[in-house]
């Protein structure tokens, strides 16, 4: 994987989290830049991982540790999904 060096604008107090001493930070630090893209749906989590360098497994973890869920969906939605999957059914039988 090749690595660029980017410029950007951050507050003053916020410079001395920017340099990770250790790679494990430097990824989380990296995810976090890419998460919200992947809530707004610009890129997928499948997308985010191979910028990283790293499975989407290993990223959907990473986020999970730092309580980025996977799944965003409130339990409303999950109920409607389980209906709607229990109509298809009755529907192909």
């Amino acid at each position: 994987m090749t690595f660029i060096d980017v410029n950007i604008k951050v507050p003053e107090g916020m410079t001395m989290y920017l340099h990770p001493k250790n790679p494990q930070a430097e990824l989380q630090r990296n995810a976090l830049l890419l998460y919200p893209y992947i809530n707004d749906k610009t890129i997928s989590h499948g997308k985010a991982a191979e910028i990283l360098g790293i499975p989407k497994y290993d990223l959907i973890e990473l986020y999970n540790h730092m309580g980025l869920s996977y799944l965003s969906l409130d339990i409303s939605e999950v109920e409607e999904e389980l209906a709607d999957w229990e109509k298809l059914k009755e529907e192909l039988v």
